[in-house]
């Protein structure tokens, strides 16, 4: 079942959603002098061309990245500057800079101080040789061609004691829905004070409503959750949007998610876009 890349989809308004909130949640953990670690369960290749076969394909990057290159709102200024900083001149094909699109473990790799370390894992072994090689002479980053749910738990708790989590299967298996659950909550009995931040498609919204409910029962506390979508849910086949359910999030996020999804969601879909911006569990 290793089919997925997410070559396809780089770029695309999930990944804005994904990368904007994991931006966020990395400034925060930077506030403070003490170390943390940031573990991305499945990396992928970490570095994407949107003029390769895969990324033109279905071109998922013009209604994401591609509308926000010349957007000058000071909310969105974090997480433009990370994508333009985490690039590098060129890839060995010579593209220039602005038509490569970074994945988590390269935005992860931005914010790493001298003090601070990553866990990378992707079972894919082409995206695993591409993230290995893109990592190789950064010693603050470990990547492993591993099961990112089974490495999370082994991994925790991090010496640190602080950090961020960052878990984004491509759920091509059903039962991805129940092992995001059950590994969620293995984790926090280990690491109760990490950051998590979930990633979801909006495929069939019962998956997603059940997803809901079972965190809601799991009696972890501090749950927000944050959608954004290029139109209303669908019958049919296809993501019609995306969401980031947090764990233990900044105090900030909820109020700037709040402000900015809606102004987001029109700026990418018009009038068909959609968002979400809920807390599932308080205190």
């Amino acid at each position: 079942m290793l089919s997925y890349r997410h070559a396809f989809h780089a770029g695309n308004f999930a990944d804005v959603l994904k990368h904007l909130i994991q931006v966020e949640i990395l400034q925060y953990l930077q506030q403070k002098e003490k170390p943390f670690v940031y573990i991305d369960t499945h990396s992928g290749a970490g570095l994407y061309s949107l003029q390769s076969a895969e990324a033109e394909k279905n071109a998922e990057f013009e209604t994401g990245i591609g509308r926000l290159q010349n957007c000058d709102w000071p909310e969105l200024q974090s997480y433009l500057h990370a994508v333009a900083s985490s690039r590098p001149d060129h890839d060995q094909s010579g593209l220039a800079a602005s038509q490569l699109y970074p994945g988590s473990p390269r935005l992860g790799q931005l914010f790493l101080r001298e003090q601070d370390r990553a866990q990378l894992f992707e079972l894919h072994p082409q995206d695993f040789r591409l993230l290995d090689e893109l990592m190789a002479t950064d010693r603050r980053l470990r990547v492993e061609q591993s099961d990112g749910f089974k490495g999370l738990i082994a991994a925790l708790p991090p010496r640190e004691r602080r950090g961020l989590v960052l878990i984004d299967p491509p759920y091509e298996i059903k039962s991805d829905y129940e092992l995001v659950v059950d590994t969620l909550i293995k984790a926090h009995r280990r690491f109760a004070t990490g950051i998590y931040a979930l990633w979801y498609p909006v495929v069939e919204r019962s998956r997603i409503n059940k997803l809901e409910q079972q965190l809601k029962a799991s009696g972890i506390a501090r749950i927000q959750l944050f959608e954004l979508g290029l139109s209303a849910d669908t019958e049919g086949r296809g993501m019609t949007s995306s969401g980031m359910i947090v764990i233990n999030p900044p105090w900030t996020l909820k109020d700037k998610m709040q402000n900015l999804l809606p102004r987001l969601s029109q700026h990418l879909a018009g009038e068909q876009g959609v968002w979400r911006c809920e807390e599932l569990a308080g205190e």
